[in-house]
């Protein structure tokens, strides 16, 4: 909180320096009138957000200690279930996730399909 606060304060003393106070007519959000660390904090609170699909929430990896899913994508010690989303990358995209996460949908079906084959032999 204390980076947020400093970050605001930054960009208040740009805004006031010349040339761009010559162009800006007055701090929309969250207003001169809110000074105080602490309704710079509850504004912050209010508006922020993210622009990123959450990814990375599910490790993946071989040891229920250190990971959610197996390289399968099957939840360790959870009996049929998968995660098949966003949440096993291990990086946030650089690019839109939509296309990585039909990929990883693919692969799920396909090990989920190998496997129910298998189990019918």
């Amino acid at each position: 909180m204390a980076e947020i606060y400093e970050g605001a304060q930054i960009v208040r003393r740009i805004a006031a320096a010349q040339p761009l106070l010559a162009v800006t007519a007055s701090e929309l959000l969250p207003g001169a009138e809110h000074a105080s660390d602490a309704a710079i904090l509850d504004d912050f609170r209010a508006r922020a957000g993210s622009v990123f699909h959450a990814c990375g929430t599910c490790v993946m990896g071989s040891h229920s200690s250190q990971s959610v899913v197996d390289a399968r994508l099957r939840v360790h010690g959870v009996a049929g279930l998968r995660v098949a989303d966003a949440s096993v990358f291990p990086n946030v995209t650089s690019g839109n996730t939509n296309a990585p996460t039909i990929m990883l949908a693919e692969k799920a079906a396909d090990l989920i399909r190998e496997e129910s084959r298998a189990a019918a032999v």
